[in-house]
């Protein structure tokens, strides 16, 4: 997720005027009605029908469709995909009701799966330390924060959790939220304006497109990974704003690949920008130690403007985080609307990512085993001619099937064959891009692995 925070969604080139979207026409646009009607179960409503008797309409020119969530155009193309789906005997992928913690392992109806579709990267959910730590702050703080904390006030447990994340990024300051999501929205609306610029990565996580859209400001995608481009859409523009934000990930939670953080730092110093990095499939994968992108390419932390991060995988909480220098955390605290107008973190989900921050300082192992884990994965799948994309082998790996019904298909044969891996398709990325998306663990084995990879050669 980010967050809660997956799958990012791909920016497109411009938004369309409302209703502006081509319809079908004629016998299409009978037949569409037709469909929906029946997967609805009923005709709908005209605006007569259901204006209550002897009561004049006083807008007549309002369509009864536009007051019926059943009639949302965004709601149509969702019966019309799950229709196509049922016909061609697929089933529904999502939303699959998990019956313990998430990690290497999941139940699901009773039975045990190998799982690939969880964030526990270092294998922390469910340990008894962060198990131990929770209730302790929960029979001390309770299990709500109860107010924001600007009007509840602060906790002992949240300022500790925030002045170990900016002691980890080498900082002044942190200030944790109670999402992942909103914590990429509210900073970098609350930090832009209309004057103001923002330059992204094609492919950033949907949250940093919201931000935008909220902050009003400018915005440029550039080419995935590319500092080249970036260095010369700077050049051309640089001086038509007021600030601008460079906004990139430390590992990409699609592709499994990591920027050159160096080349970032170099352009953004040059053309006076500010440089924000999404660490939330990073911190705890990337580095030696787990510090993230910064010690994989091996610069210090204060080079980055804002950390960004959250506590939902390696961290095994729940949350978000930006640490970077005092000025900018109190500017965030004190006007950031994702902080200032929302609960403040709970106590227990503090605890238990303070508690995993300490595990990943004293155990660099887990580390280590997750990036073995990775690389086996990775190299394996490419051995049996499986696409994995830009991946790099770390947490995040893709078998590319090209389609979003080969993707859906595998998933559920692989649920079949004991394995929980599930697809992203359209249009969460390209229709030819279409994947299923594995996420490995310290705690798998490589027997698990190496089966889940044998599985899926066989079935592409």
């Amino acid at each position: 997720m980010h967050p809660a925070d997956d799958p990012p969604t791909r920016p497109a080139p411009a938004e369309a005027e409302p209703g502006a979207a081509a319809r079908p026409t004629g016998l299409a646009a009978l037949a569409r009605r037709r469909l929906l009607e029946r997967l609805r179960g009923q005709p709908a409503q005209d605006a007569a029908a259901a204006r209550p008797r002897g009561r004049q309409d006083p807008h007549p020119d309002v369509p009864a469709a536009w007051c019926r969530f059943e009639n949302h155009p965004a709601y149509e193309r969702l019966l019309v995909s799950q229709a196509a789906a049922q016909r061609v005997g697929v089933d529904n992928p999502f939303f699959r009701v998990h019956e313990g913690a998430a990690g290497a392992t999941t139940r699901i109806d009773g039975r045990e799966y190998v799982n690939f579709s969880s964030y526990d990267y270092l294998g922390l959910n469910g340990h008894p330390r962060i198990e131990q730590a929770v209730l302790q702050a929960v029979r001390r703080y309770g299990t709500s924060a109860s107010a924001s904390r600007l009007v509840a006030g602060e906790r002992p447990i949240q300022r500790e959790l925030e002045r170990e994340l900016a002691d980890w990024y080498r900082v002044e300051e942190c200030v944790a939220f109670v999402s992942g999501h909103a914590t990429n929205v509210s900073t970098i609306g609350c930090l832009l304006g209309p004057k103001d610029l923002v330059l992204h990565d094609a492919l950033v996580h949907n949250s940093v497109l919201e931000g935008i859209k909220l902050s009003g400001a400018h915005r440029r995608g550039f080419a995935h990974n590319d500092w080249r481009q970036l260095d010369e859409l700077l050049h051309e523009q640089r001086s038509q704003f007021e600030r601008v934000l460079i906004v990139i990930e430390g590992l990409y939670s699609m592709d499994g690949d990591a920027p050159d953080l160096t080349r970032f730092v170099e352009v953004k110093q040059r053309h006076k920008a500010w440089l924000m990095v999404d660490e939330a499939h990073s911190l705890g994968v990337l580095g030696t130690t787990g510090r993230g992108v910064a010690e994989h390419c091996r610069i210090p932390g204060d080079c980055v403007d804002i950390w960004m991060g959250t506590l939902s995988k390696s961290l095994a909480g729940c949350g978000g985080f930006v640490a970077g220098s005092r000025a900018l955390v109190e500017l965030l605290k004190y006007t950031a609307p994702g902080f200032v107008y929302s609960v403040g973190l709970s106590p227990a989900l503090a605890a238990a990512s303070l508690e995993a921050l300490r595990m990943l300082r004293e155990q660099p192992e887990r580390v280590d085993a997750l990036q073995k884990n990775g690389a086996f994965l990775c190299g394996y799948a490419k051995s049996k001619g499986i696409d994995t994309g830009r991946s790099l082998g770390f947490a995040v790996t893709p078998a590319i099937t090209g389609s979003s019904l080969k993707a859906v298909q595998a998933s559920n044969q692989l649920l079949e064959q004991g394995f929980n891996v599930q697809p992203i398709v359209h249009p969460a990325v390209e229709e030819r891009a279409a994947r299923l998306r594995f996420f490995v663990c310290a705690s798998h084995t490589r027997e698990q692995i190496a089966g889940a990879v044998d599985a899926l050669a066989r079935l592409l």
